[in-house]
């Protein structure tokens, strides 16, 4: 190893955790706590690893997992480009390992998800979580909905995720729900990448299809997403599904002419003006990735959210 290297090496461990990375990998290598309480901490990782809301082919309850160790190979960045600073010196980070719930059911994972989140948010903390398929986010803006009001919601999908089914609870039904409880502002939320059927008629959310998308710039992207969005406390959902299968192939429904993890992250790159209070990153299902492109994607995905936030919290 260089002497550059050995510095370079020593910055990263200053910054990541004192946690066995290799025993149970964090995400990014950061400690390995449930400290929620800590004024040292300003965001809290949770891993939802589940699938049971999953309509087609399962195996995102391995996602939680899979991003972690894929996130070891964005570690040895000391600035991530292009940004000009250090995410964890501006914002502090633990991971509190998965989500343990019991029994498991749809209604018990959501039950216990919601009060994993009341905790955090009890702390004044910020949340990343990693699902886990989609159904996971409705608990998670329930009780941010307690907290702030209806939330503006950022959705990167292929799927508008709003099939109409007042029983059901399941990934394709989630904002459906959202919407009719008073959870989201739907005036105030916009779906990006979408790009299968869904009932336009009454449709309450803006959408940005993703030929619409890719015809515009990803900084004209993102004026639309911040016009729609406005000051309201917003919450950023990134189905991996979003990007073409050609990124990500590693998901329970990809469908082909969505975008490309490039565009994705330079749209990201232009919210650090939006009021971020939450993200998570779901649906990625090893069993159908390839030499990890799909867990690299939403790991990277999830570092530019955590650089978004803290460049939002630099400009505040």
């Amino acid at each position: 190893m260089s002497e550059n290297n050995r510095v370079n090496a020593t910055s990263i461990q200053q910054h990541a955790c004192d946690a066995p990375r290799f025993e149970f990998p964090t995400f990014l290598g950061c400690k390995l706590s449930q400290n929620f309480l800590s004024d040292e901490v300003d965001v809290v990782i949770s891993g939802v690893p589940f699938d049971l809301a999953s309509t087609e082919r399962p195996g995102a309850r391995f996602g939680p997992a899979a991003i972690r160790q894929a996130s070891r190979h964005l570690a040895w960045e000391i600035n991530r480009w292009p940004w000009d600073f250090h995410v964890f010196d501006e914002i502090r980070a633990i991971d509190c390992g998965d989500l343990c719930f019991d029994p498991p059911t749809i209604d018990g994972m959501m039950d216990q998800l919601q009060q994993h989140a009341a905790q955090i948010l009890a702390a004044n903390k910020a949340m990343l979580t990693l699902g886990g398929d989609h159904l996971i986010t409705l608990p998670l803006l329930r009780e941010l909905a307690k907290k702030h009001g209806p939330i503006a919601l950022i959705h990167f999908d292929a799927h508008t995720d709003t099939e109409r089914e007042p029983e059901q609870y399941h990934h394709g039904t989630l904002f459906f729900h959202a919407a009719n409880e008073g959870t989201v502002a739907p005036d105030h939320s916009i779906q990006i990448g979408t790009r299968t059927g869904y009932i336009q008629k009454d449709h309450r959310f803006t959408v940005l299809d993703a030929d619409q998308a890719m015809k515009l710039s990803a900084q004209d992207a993102a004026k639309k997403i911040q016009a729609t969005v406005g000051n309201h406390p917003a919450y950023v959902t990134f189905d991996i599904d979003c990007l073409d299968p050609a990124f990500a192939p590693g998901t329970g429904t990809p469908v082909v002419g969505g975008l490309s993890t490039n565009m994705a992250l330079q749209i990201i790159r232009e919210l650090p003006q939006c009021n971020l209070i939450g993200m998570d990153i779901v649906e990625v299902a090893p069993p159908y990735d390839y030499a990890e492109i799909t867990s690299l994607a939403a790991a990277t995905l999830a570092l530019e959210l955590l650089y978004v936030l803290a460049a939002g919290r630099k400009k505040s």
